[in-house]
Protein backbone atom coordinates (compact mmCIF):
# COMPACT_ATOMS: atom_id res chain seq x y z
CA UNK A 1 0.00 0.00 0.00
CA UNK A 2 1.35 3.29 -1.02
CA UNK A 3 1.64 6.59 0.50
CA UNK A 4 -1.79 7.57 -2.02
CA UNK A 5 -3.62 4.50 -0.84
CA UNK A 6 -2.55 5.42 3.05
CA UNK A 7 -4.30 9.12 2.50
CA UNK A 8 -7.07 7.49 0.78
CA UNK A 9 -7.68 4.76 4.20
CA UNK A 10 -6.95 8.12 6.26
CA UNK A 11 -9.70 10.20 4.79
CA UNK A 12 -12.59 7.44 4.92
CA UNK A 13 -12.24 6.83 8.85
CA UNK A 14 -14.92 8.98 10.76
CA UNK A 15 -14.78 10.57 13.98
CA UNK A 16 -16.78 9.26 17.10
CA UNK A 17 -17.92 11.27 19.90
CA UNK A 18 -15.87 14.02 21.78
CA UNK A 19 -13.54 12.40 24.78
CA UNK A 20 -14.97 12.79 27.57
CA UNK A 21 -14.62 10.74 31.08
CA UNK A 22 -12.30 9.65 33.71
CA UNK A 23 -9.02 9.40 33.69
CA UNK A 24 -7.01 6.06 35.19
CA UNK A 25 -3.50 6.17 36.75
CA UNK A 26 -0.42 3.91 35.09
CA UNK A 27 -0.72 1.42 37.68
CA UNK A 28 -4.03 0.08 36.08
CA UNK A 29 -2.18 -0.30 33.08
CA UNK A 30 0.59 -2.42 34.55
CA UNK A 31 -1.77 -4.46 36.10
CA UNK A 32 -3.24 -6.07 32.62
CA UNK A 33 -0.16 -8.00 31.95
CA UNK A 34 -1.01 -9.98 34.55
CA UNK A 35 -4.77 -10.77 32.98
CA UNK A 36 -4.82 -14.45 32.50
CA UNK A 37 -6.75 -15.28 29.18
CA UNK A 38 -6.56 -18.96 27.51
CA UNK A 39 -3.60 -19.23 25.35
CA UNK A 40 -3.08 -15.32 25.06
CA UNK A 41 0.08 -13.56 26.96
CA UNK A 42 -0.37 -10.31 27.19
CA UNK A 43 2.31 -7.21 28.04
CA UNK A 44 1.24 -3.64 28.70
CA UNK A 45 2.32 -0.41 29.40
CA UNK A 46 1.80 3.34 29.46
CA UNK A 47 2.23 5.72 26.33
CA UNK A 48 1.66 9.32 27.36
CA UNK A 49 0.30 12.02 25.30
CA UNK A 50 2.37 12.56 22.09
CA UNK A 51 4.70 9.75 22.98
CA UNK A 52 3.50 6.69 20.49
CA UNK A 53 6.15 5.71 17.88
CA UNK A 54 4.96 2.99 15.56
CA UNK A 55 7.37 -0.09 14.82
CA UNK A 56 9.23 -0.13 11.44
CA UNK A 57 6.99 -1.19 9.03
CA UNK A 58 7.60 -5.12 7.22
CA UNK A 59 8.84 -4.88 3.42
CA UNK A 60 5.59 -4.77 1.40
CA UNK A 61 3.42 -3.95 4.80
CA UNK A 62 1.78 -0.10 5.66
CA UNK A 63 3.80 2.74 5.68
CA UNK A 64 4.00 4.43 8.91
CA UNK A 65 3.43 7.66 8.12
CA UNK A 66 4.73 9.91 11.42
CA UNK A 67 2.13 12.60 10.43
CA UNK A 68 -0.33 10.18 10.97
CA UNK A 69 0.75 9.08 14.85
CA UNK A 70 1.22 13.29 15.36
CA UNK A 71 -0.40 14.54 18.68
CA UNK A 72 -2.01 11.10 19.85
CA UNK A 73 -3.51 11.27 22.85
CA UNK A 74 -2.34 9.16 26.34
CA UNK A 75 -2.48 5.41 26.15
CA UNK A 76 -2.65 2.07 28.03
CA UNK A 77 -0.65 0.12 25.24
CA UNK A 78 -1.50 -3.85 25.05
CA UNK A 79 0.20 -6.27 22.76
CA UNK A 80 -0.57 -9.83 23.07
CA UNK A 81 0.33 -13.09 21.64
CA UNK A 82 -2.76 -15.17 20.78
CA UNK A 83 -1.72 -19.17 20.09
CA UNK A 84 -5.49 -21.09 19.29
CA UNK A 85 -3.51 -23.48 17.52
CA UNK A 86 -0.20 -24.83 17.76
CA UNK A 87 0.85 -23.57 14.83
CA UNK A 88 -0.77 -20.03 15.75
CA UNK A 89 1.51 -16.58 16.46
CA UNK A 90 -1.35 -14.00 16.05
CA UNK A 91 0.14 -10.77 17.26
CA UNK A 92 -2.59 -7.70 18.58
CA UNK A 93 -2.65 -4.51 19.96
CA UNK A 94 -5.29 -3.08 22.13
CA UNK A 95 -4.95 1.05 23.01
CA UNK A 96 -7.29 2.35 25.89
CA UNK A 97 -7.92 6.06 25.91
CA UNK A 98 -6.08 6.51 29.51
CA UNK A 99 -9.41 9.71 29.69
CA UNK A 100 -12.00 10.06 27.84
CA UNK A 101 -13.52 6.71 26.47
CA UNK A 102 -16.30 6.53 24.80
CA UNK A 103 -17.74 3.14 26.11
CA UNK A 104 -17.01 1.51 22.55
CA UNK A 105 -14.58 -0.66 20.57
CA UNK A 106 -13.66 -0.13 17.59
CA UNK A 107 -11.86 -3.42 15.79
CA UNK A 108 -9.90 -2.25 12.75
CA UNK A 109 -8.69 -4.70 9.22
CA UNK A 110 -5.92 -5.16 6.98
CA UNK A 111 -5.55 -5.48 3.28
CA UNK A 112 -4.00 -8.43 0.67
CA UNK A 113 -2.80 -10.74 2.54
CA UNK A 114 -2.13 -8.81 5.80
CA UNK A 115 1.11 -9.67 7.38
CA UNK A 116 1.06 -6.03 9.71
CA UNK A 117 -0.61 -4.21 11.78
CA UNK A 118 -2.49 -1.21 10.39
CA UNK A 119 -0.97 1.65 12.89
CA UNK A 120 -2.54 4.54 11.16
CA UNK A 121 -6.28 3.28 11.50
CA UNK A 122 -5.72 2.03 15.42
CA UNK A 123 -4.45 6.29 15.64
CA UNK A 124 -7.36 7.66 14.54
CA UNK A 125 -10.11 5.46 16.43
CA UNK A 126 -8.14 6.55 19.63
CA UNK A 127 -8.23 9.92 18.94
CA UNK A 128 -11.92 9.93 18.33
CA UNK A 129 -12.25 8.35 21.68
CA UNK A 130 -12.39 4.30 21.06
CA UNK A 131 -10.24 1.73 22.74
CA UNK A 132 -9.36 0.05 19.46
CA UNK A 133 -7.92 -3.15 18.57
CA UNK A 134 -5.84 -4.79 15.23
CA UNK A 135 -4.56 -8.09 14.68
CA UNK A 136 -1.35 -8.90 12.17
CA UNK A 137 -3.55 -12.38 11.36
CA UNK A 138 -1.16 -14.10 12.49
CA UNK A 139 2.14 -13.85 10.42
CA UNK A 140 4.50 -11.52 9.80
CA UNK A 141 5.35 -9.52 6.34
CA UNK A 142 3.98 -7.87 2.99
CA UNK A 143 0.60 -7.51 1.81
CA UNK A 144 1.16 -9.23 -1.44
CA UNK A 145 2.99 -12.29 0.04
CA UNK A 146 0.95 -15.46 0.41
CA UNK A 147 3.72 -17.83 1.49
CA UNK A 148 2.82 -17.95 5.12
CA UNK A 149 -0.11 -20.49 4.35
CA UNK A 150 2.11 -22.95 2.35
CA UNK A 151 1.06 -26.26 4.39
CA UNK A 152 -0.02 -24.10 7.17
CA UNK A 153 -3.59 -24.55 7.21
CA UNK A 154 -3.67 -23.54 10.65
CA UNK A 155 -2.08 -20.31 9.66
CA UNK A 156 -4.43 -19.61 6.92
CA UNK A 157 -7.63 -20.25 9.30
CA UNK A 158 -5.63 -17.13 11.11
CA UNK A 159 -6.00 -15.36 8.30
CA UNK A 160 -9.39 -16.28 7.34
CA UNK A 161 -11.11 -15.88 10.52
CA UNK A 162 -9.53 -16.84 13.30
CA UNK A 163 -7.54 -14.17 14.27
CA UNK A 164 -9.68 -11.19 13.95
CA UNK A 165 -12.50 -13.05 16.28
CA UNK A 166 -9.61 -14.09 19.15
CA UNK A 167 -8.59 -10.45 19.09
CA UNK A 168 -12.11 -9.49 19.40
CA UNK A 169 -12.90 -12.09 22.33
CA UNK A 170 -9.32 -10.67 23.84
CA UNK A 171 -10.04 -6.88 23.78
CA UNK A 172 -12.80 -7.09 25.45
CA UNK A 173 -11.69 -9.33 28.39
CA UNK A 174 -8.89 -6.42 28.31
CA UNK A 175 -11.41 -3.52 28.16
CA UNK A 176 -13.25 -4.64 31.22
CA UNK A 177 -10.25 -5.22 33.49
CA UNK A 178 -9.20 -2.03 32.84
CA UNK A 179 -12.03 0.17 32.84
CA UNK A 180 -14.45 -2.34 35.21
CA UNK A 181 -16.94 -2.56 32.49
CA UNK A 182 -16.73 -3.89 28.66
CA UNK A 183 -17.25 -1.42 25.72
CA UNK A 184 -21.27 -1.07 25.15
CA UNK A 185 -20.87 -1.07 21.43
CA UNK A 186 -18.22 -2.68 19.11
CA UNK A 187 -17.67 -1.73 15.83
CA UNK A 188 -15.46 -2.90 13.21
CA UNK A 189 -13.68 -0.46 10.67
CA UNK A 190 -12.44 -2.35 7.50
CA UNK A 191 -11.57 -1.98 3.38
CA UNK A 192 -10.11 -4.36 1.18
CA UNK A 193 -9.34 -7.62 3.47
CA UNK A 194 -10.71 -5.82 5.82
CA UNK A 195 -14.17 -5.35 4.25
CA UNK A 196 -14.35 -8.98 3.80
CA UNK A 197 -12.86 -9.41 7.37
CA UNK A 198 -16.00 -7.56 8.41
CA UNK A 199 -18.34 -9.08 6.36
CA UNK A 200 -16.95 -12.33 7.76
CA UNK A 201 -17.63 -11.28 11.23
CA UNK A 202 -21.36 -10.69 10.56
CA UNK A 203 -21.75 -13.94 9.26
CA UNK A 204 -20.03 -16.08 11.56
CA UNK A 205 -19.88 -14.63 14.95
CA UNK A 206 -22.58 -12.08 14.62
CA UNK A 207 -22.50 -11.36 18.11
CA UNK A 208 -18.55 -9.41 18.34
CA UNK A 209 -20.04 -6.41 16.22
CA UNK A 210 -22.92 -4.21 16.42
CA UNK A 211 -21.87 -1.88 13.31
CA UNK A 212 -19.63 -2.76 10.63
CA UNK A 213 -18.23 0.13 8.55
CA UNK A 214 -17.31 -2.15 5.09
CA UNK A 215 -15.79 -0.53 2.30
CA UNK A 216 -14.68 -2.54 -1.18
CA UNK A 217 -14.71 -6.27 0.49
CA UNK A 218 -12.97 -8.88 -0.91
CA UNK A 219 -15.16 -10.91 0.07
CA UNK A 220 -15.42 -13.74 -2.76
CA UNK A 221 -11.67 -13.86 -2.48
CA UNK A 222 -11.35 -17.36 -5.18
CA UNK A 223 -13.21 -15.27 -7.72
CA UNK A 224 -11.50 -12.07 -7.13
CA UNK A 225 -8.04 -14.00 -7.27
CA UNK A 226 -9.37 -15.45 -11.00
CA UNK A 227 -10.40 -12.41 -12.39
CA UNK A 228 -7.49 -10.94 -11.31
CA UNK A 229 -5.66 -13.42 -13.64
CA UNK A 230 -8.45 -13.27 -16.09
CA UNK A 231 -7.02 -9.64 -16.69
CA UNK A 232 -3.29 -10.71 -17.10
CA UNK A 233 -4.24 -13.51 -19.51
CA UNK A 234 -5.88 -10.64 -21.37
CA UNK A 235 -2.83 -8.36 -21.36
CA UNK A 236 0.32 -10.31 -20.45
CA UNK A 237 -0.10 -13.74 -21.95
CA UNK A 238 0.19 -12.75 -25.58
CA UNK A 239 3.08 -10.10 -26.34
CA UNK A 240 0.09 -8.21 -28.85
CA UNK A 241 -2.20 -7.61 -26.48
CA UNK A 242 -0.39 -6.40 -24.12
CA UNK A 243 -1.56 -2.39 -23.58
CA UNK A 244 1.57 -0.03 -22.80
CA UNK A 245 0.42 2.70 -19.92
CA UNK A 246 0.35 5.63 -22.46
CA UNK A 247 -2.75 3.92 -24.10
CA UNK A 248 -4.87 3.40 -20.66
CA UNK A 249 -4.67 7.09 -21.26
CA UNK A 250 -6.42 7.30 -25.07
CA UNK A 251 -8.90 4.62 -23.66
CA UNK A 252 -9.83 6.82 -20.37
CA UNK A 253 -9.93 9.67 -23.11
CA UNK A 254 -12.72 8.00 -25.43
CA UNK A 255 -14.33 7.11 -22.47
CA UNK A 256 -14.93 10.56 -20.89
CA UNK A 257 -15.55 12.14 -24.12
CA UNK A 258 -18.24 9.63 -24.90
CA UNK A 259 -20.06 9.56 -21.75
CA UNK A 260 -18.94 12.21 -19.19
CA UNK A 261 -22.28 13.84 -20.23
CA UNK A 262 -24.46 11.01 -19.32
CA UNK A 263 -25.06 12.57 -15.71
CA UNK A 264 -25.60 16.09 -17.46
CA UNK A 265 -22.27 17.26 -16.00
CA UNK A 266 -18.87 17.20 -17.03
CA UNK A 267 -16.30 16.87 -14.85
CA UNK A 268 -14.13 14.09 -15.74
CA UNK A 269 -16.49 11.61 -13.16
CA UNK A 270 -19.36 9.16 -14.45
CA UNK A 271 -21.94 9.36 -11.84
CA UNK A 272 -22.94 5.68 -12.97
CA UNK A 273 -20.46 4.10 -15.72
CA UNK A 274 -22.84 1.34 -16.13
CA UNK A 275 -24.71 3.73 -18.40
CA UNK A 276 -21.23 4.13 -20.58
CA UNK A 277 -20.98 1.45 -23.33
CA UNK A 278 -17.93 3.05 -25.18
CA UNK A 279 -16.62 0.28 -26.85
CA UNK A 280 -12.51 -0.28 -27.09
CA UNK A 281 -12.61 -0.78 -31.04
CA UNK A 282 -13.63 2.91 -31.25
CA UNK A 283 -10.32 3.90 -30.87
CA UNK A 284 -8.51 0.68 -32.70
CA UNK A 285 -6.02 1.93 -34.89
CA UNK A 286 -5.99 2.12 -38.93
CA UNK A 287 -5.12 -1.26 -40.57
CA UNK A 288 -0.97 -2.13 -39.54
CA UNK A 289 -0.49 1.36 -37.79
CA UNK A 290 -0.16 1.50 -34.47
CA UNK A 291 0.11 4.53 -32.13
CA UNK A 292 0.04 5.80 -29.02
CA UNK A 293 -3.51 7.12 -29.00
CA UNK A 294 -4.94 4.25 -30.30
CA UNK A 295 -5.34 0.44 -29.79
CA UNK A 296 -4.10 -2.46 -32.17
CA UNK A 297 -6.50 -5.79 -32.78
CA UNK A 298 -5.54 -7.83 -30.26
CA UNK A 299 -5.12 -4.64 -27.72
CA UNK A 300 -9.10 -3.76 -28.39
CA UNK A 301 -9.55 -7.52 -27.38
CA UNK A 302 -7.65 -7.22 -24.55
CA UNK A 303 -9.62 -4.08 -23.47
CA UNK A 304 -13.24 -5.85 -24.08
CA UNK A 305 -11.91 -8.70 -21.64
CA UNK A 306 -11.09 -6.12 -19.03
CA UNK A 307 -14.76 -4.18 -19.23
CA UNK A 308 -16.45 -7.39 -19.77
CA UNK A 309 -16.75 -10.18 -16.29
CA UNK A 310 -14.33 -13.27 -16.08
CA UNK A 311 -16.69 -15.94 -17.52
CA UNK A 312 -16.29 -19.82 -17.20
CA UNK A 313 -15.03 -21.07 -20.45
CA UNK A 314 -17.46 -24.04 -20.89
CA UNK A 315 -20.65 -22.99 -19.48
CA UNK A 316 -20.31 -19.13 -19.79
CA UNK A 317 -21.31 -18.12 -15.60
CA UNK A 318 -19.76 -14.96 -14.62
CA UNK A 319 -16.85 -15.52 -11.96
CA UNK A 320 -16.64 -12.14 -11.34
CA UNK A 321 -17.32 -8.56 -12.21
CA UNK A 322 -15.18 -6.49 -14.74
CA UNK A 323 -13.86 -3.10 -14.52
CA UNK A 324 -16.04 -0.17 -15.10
CA UNK A 325 -15.54 2.40 -17.73
CA UNK A 326 -14.01 5.25 -16.30
CA UNK A 327 -10.95 3.40 -14.56
CA UNK A 328 -8.85 3.13 -17.01
CA UNK A 329 -6.01 4.93 -15.36
CA UNK A 330 -5.65 2.35 -12.34
CA UNK A 331 -5.43 -0.60 -14.93
CA UNK A 332 -1.67 -0.76 -14.87
CA UNK A 333 -1.55 -2.87 -11.65
CA UNK A 334 -3.52 -5.21 -12.97
CA UNK A 335 -3.02 -5.07 -16.54
CA UNK A 336 0.41 -3.40 -16.78
CA UNK A 337 2.84 -6.39 -16.02
CA UNK A 338 5.41 -7.30 -15.96
CA UNK A 339 3.52 -10.10 -14.06
CA UNK A 340 0.15 -10.45 -12.56
CA UNK A 341 -0.43 -9.16 -9.16
CA UNK A 342 1.28 -11.55 -5.89
CA UNK A 343 -2.11 -11.91 -3.97
CA UNK A 344 -3.35 -13.62 -6.65
CA UNK A 345 -0.80 -15.75 -8.03
CA UNK A 346 -0.03 -16.71 -4.70
CA UNK A 347 -3.55 -17.87 -3.63
CA UNK A 348 -3.22 -20.22 -6.44
CA UNK A 349 0.40 -21.40 -5.90
CA UNK A 350 0.32 -21.31 -1.98
CA UNK A 351 -3.03 -22.61 -1.50
CA UNK A 352 -4.85 -24.21 -4.75
CA UNK A 353 -2.44 -26.23 -6.05
CA UNK A 354 0.54 -26.00 -3.55
CA UNK A 355 3.08 -25.84 -6.00
CA UNK A 356 5.55 -22.78 -5.68
CA UNK A 357 6.48 -22.77 -9.61
CA UNK A 358 3.17 -22.51 -10.38
CA UNK A 359 2.79 -20.74 -14.03
CA UNK A 360 -0.51 -18.28 -13.61
CA UNK A 361 -0.56 -18.92 -17.89
CA UNK A 362 -1.91 -22.91 -17.34
CA UNK A 363 -5.36 -21.17 -15.23
CA UNK A 364 -8.39 -23.02 -16.51
CA UNK A 365 -10.78 -20.72 -15.87
CA UNK A 366 -13.35 -23.58 -15.57
CA UNK A 367 -11.38 -26.89 -13.32
CA UNK A 368 -9.53 -24.86 -11.56
CA UNK A 369 -12.06 -22.01 -10.41
CA UNK A 370 -13.92 -24.78 -9.17
CA UNK A 371 -11.38 -26.94 -7.23
CA UNK A 372 -10.59 -23.22 -5.97
CA UNK A 373 -14.06 -22.72 -4.76
CA UNK A 374 -13.39 -26.54 -3.77
CA UNK A 375 -10.97 -25.97 -1.39
CA UNK A 376 -11.86 -22.76 0.01
CA UNK A 377 -15.32 -24.59 1.21
CA UNK A 378 -15.94 -20.86 2.58
CA UNK A 379 -12.88 -20.76 4.33
CA UNK A 380 -11.77 -17.25 3.09
CA UNK A 381 -14.95 -16.30 1.54
CA UNK A 382 -17.29 -14.33 3.05
CA UNK A 383 -20.52 -14.65 0.16
CA UNK A 384 -22.92 -15.79 2.64
CA UNK A 385 -26.04 -13.68 2.72
CA UNK A 386 -27.49 -14.72 5.11
CA UNK A 387 -27.32 -12.34 8.23
CA UNK A 388 -30.29 -13.05 10.22
CA UNK A 389 -28.47 -14.05 13.56
CA UNK A 390 -26.98 -10.01 13.24
CA UNK A 391 -30.19 -8.78 12.00
CA UNK A 392 -31.91 -9.86 14.95
CA UNK A 393 -29.75 -8.00 17.47
CA UNK A 394 -29.78 -4.95 15.60
CA UNK A 395 -26.73 -4.98 13.77
CA UNK A 396 -26.06 -2.76 11.26
CA UNK A 397 -23.73 -3.06 8.07
CA UNK A 398 -22.58 0.27 6.11
CA UNK A 399 -20.60 -0.44 2.73
CA UNK A 400 -19.58 1.84 0.15
CA UNK A 401 -17.23 0.99 -3.12
CA UNK A 402 -15.58 3.55 -5.46
CA UNK A 403 -16.44 3.06 -9.51
CA UNK A 404 -13.15 3.20 -9.99
CA UNK A 405 -11.51 0.44 -8.06
CA UNK A 406 -9.71 -1.55 -10.10
CA UNK A 407 -8.06 -3.77 -7.19
CA UNK A 408 -12.01 -5.04 -6.69
CA UNK A 409 -14.24 -4.47 -9.25
CA UNK A 410 -17.29 -2.21 -8.01
CA UNK A 411 -20.22 -4.98 -9.26
CA UNK A 412 -19.07 -7.15 -6.65
CA UNK A 413 -20.55 -5.10 -3.85
CA UNK A 414 -23.70 -4.79 -5.77
CA UNK A 415 -23.74 -8.82 -6.39
CA UNK A 416 -22.99 -9.11 -2.18
CA UNK A 417 -25.79 -5.93 -1.32
CA UNK A 418 -28.39 -8.00 -4.29
CA UNK A 419 -28.01 -11.31 -2.45
CA UNK A 420 -28.67 -10.21 0.54
CA UNK A 421 -31.53 -8.54 -0.12
CA UNK A 422 -33.27 -11.78 -2.15
CA UNK A 423 -32.28 -13.61 0.64
CA UNK A 424 -33.82 -11.71 3.71
CA UNK A 425 -36.07 -9.51 1.94
CA UNK A 426 -35.41 -6.17 4.27
CA UNK A 427 -31.57 -5.81 3.51
CA UNK A 428 -31.78 -2.25 3.93
CA UNK A 429 -32.84 -2.75 7.55
CA UNK A 430 -29.33 -4.20 8.27
CA UNK A 431 -27.37 -3.53 5.13
CA UNK A 432 -26.45 -0.01 3.06
CA UNK A 433 -24.26 0.30 -0.19
CA UNK A 434 -23.15 4.00 -1.29
CA UNK A 435 -21.22 3.82 -4.53
CA UNK A 436 -18.56 6.56 -5.35
CA UNK A 437 -18.17 8.33 -8.24
CA UNK A 438 -15.00 8.07 -8.94
CA UNK A 439 -13.26 6.58 -6.17
CA UNK A 440 -10.41 4.50 -6.59
CA UNK A 441 -9.80 1.80 -4.22
CA UNK A 442 -10.75 2.36 -0.67
CA UNK A 443 -9.92 5.96 -1.25
CA UNK A 444 -8.05 8.55 -3.97
CA UNK A 445 -9.13 8.61 -7.65
CA UNK A 446 -11.02 11.31 -9.69
CA UNK A 447 -14.10 11.90 -7.39
CA UNK A 448 -15.15 13.27 -4.00
CA UNK A 449 -13.74 10.38 -1.77
CA UNK A 450 -13.94 11.84 2.18
CA UNK A 451 -17.17 10.85 3.97
CA UNK A 452 -17.64 10.35 7.75
CA UNK A 453 -18.69 7.17 7.15
CA UNK A 454 -18.10 5.82 10.69
CA UNK A 455 -20.32 8.47 12.07
CA UNK A 456 -23.08 7.88 9.58
CA UNK A 457 -23.00 4.04 11.23
CA UNK A 458 -22.96 5.27 14.26
CA UNK A 459 -26.32 7.44 14.29
CA UNK A 460 -27.86 4.54 12.00
CA UNK A 461 -27.23 1.98 14.77
CA UNK A 462 -27.46 4.64 17.95
CA UNK A 463 -30.21 6.94 16.93
CA UNK A 464 -32.23 4.75 14.31
CA UNK A 465 -31.32 7.54 11.73
CA UNK A 466 -31.34 5.85 8.38
CA UNK A 467 -28.12 6.76 6.53
CA UNK A 468 -29.70 7.74 3.06
CA UNK A 469 -27.76 10.88 1.72
CA UNK A 470 -24.13 11.39 2.90
CA UNK A 471 -21.59 14.07 1.59
CA UNK A 472 -18.36 13.25 0.35
CA UNK A 473 -16.10 15.68 -0.27
CA UNK A 474 -12.54 16.31 -2.71
CA UNK A 475 -9.44 18.13 -1.70
CA UNK A 476 -6.80 19.58 -3.40
CA UNK A 477 -3.87 20.37 -0.95
CA UNK A 478 -5.64 22.09 2.11
CA UNK A 479 -8.47 23.47 -0.03
CA UNK A 480 -11.94 21.31 -0.83
CA UNK A 481 -12.83 22.04 -4.56
CA UNK A 482 -15.46 19.57 -4.41
CA UNK A 483 -18.51 18.37 -2.66
CA UNK A 484 -21.25 16.05 -3.75
CA UNK A 485 -23.69 13.97 -2.41
CA UNK A 486 -23.20 9.80 -2.62
CA UNK A 487 -26.98 8.19 -2.14
CA UNK A 488 -27.75 5.12 -0.51
CA UNK A 489 -28.47 2.12 -3.69
CA UNK A 490 -30.28 1.94 -5.89
CA UNK A 491 -30.01 6.31 -5.79
CA UNK A 492 -27.96 8.07 -8.10
CA UNK A 493 -26.92 11.45 -7.19
CA UNK A 494 -28.67 14.16 -10.12
CA UNK A 495 -27.96 17.50 -10.81
CA UNK A 496 -30.80 19.54 -10.49
CA UNK A 497 -29.70 21.82 -13.78
CA UNK A 498 -28.59 25.41 -11.90
CA UNK A 499 -25.72 26.19 -9.41
CA UNK A 500 -22.08 24.98 -9.65
CA UNK A 501 -21.78 21.41 -10.10
CA UNK A 502 -18.89 21.62 -7.36
CA UNK A 503 -21.43 21.86 -4.85
CA UNK A 504 -23.38 19.43 -3.53
CA UNK A 505 -26.39 21.42 -2.63
CA UNK A 506 -27.23 21.30 -6.18
CA UNK A 507 -27.29 17.93 -6.23
CA UNK A 508 -30.46 15.43 -5.39
CA UNK A 509 -30.75 11.92 -4.89
CA UNK A 510 -32.99 10.45 -7.38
Amino acid sequence: MGLKLLAGFLTLLGLAAPLHGQSLDASACEKLASLKIEHVSLASRSVGAGEFSPPASPAGGVPNAPQAFANLPAMCRVTATLKPSSDSDIKMEVWLPVSGWNSKLQGVGNGGWAGSIFYFMMANALRGGYAVVATDTGHAGGMGDGTFAFNHPEKLTDFAWRAVHEMTVTAKAVIEAYYGNGPRLSYWNGCSTGGRQGLKEAQRYPSDYDGILDGAPANYMTHLSSHSLWVAHATLKDPASYIPKEKFAALHKAVIDACDGLDAVKDGVLENPRQCKVDPKSIECPAGTDASTCLTPPQVEAARKIYGPARNPRTGAEIFPGLERGSEMGWGALAGGPAPLSISTDHFKYIVFKDPQWDYRTLDFDKDVAKADEIDSGLLNATSPNLRAFFNRGGKILMYHGWNDTAISPENSLNYYNSVQAKMGRSQDVVRLFMMPGMAHCGGGQGPDQVNFMGALERWREQGIEPKVMIATRTVGPRVDMTRPICAVPQVATYKGTGSTNDAENFACK
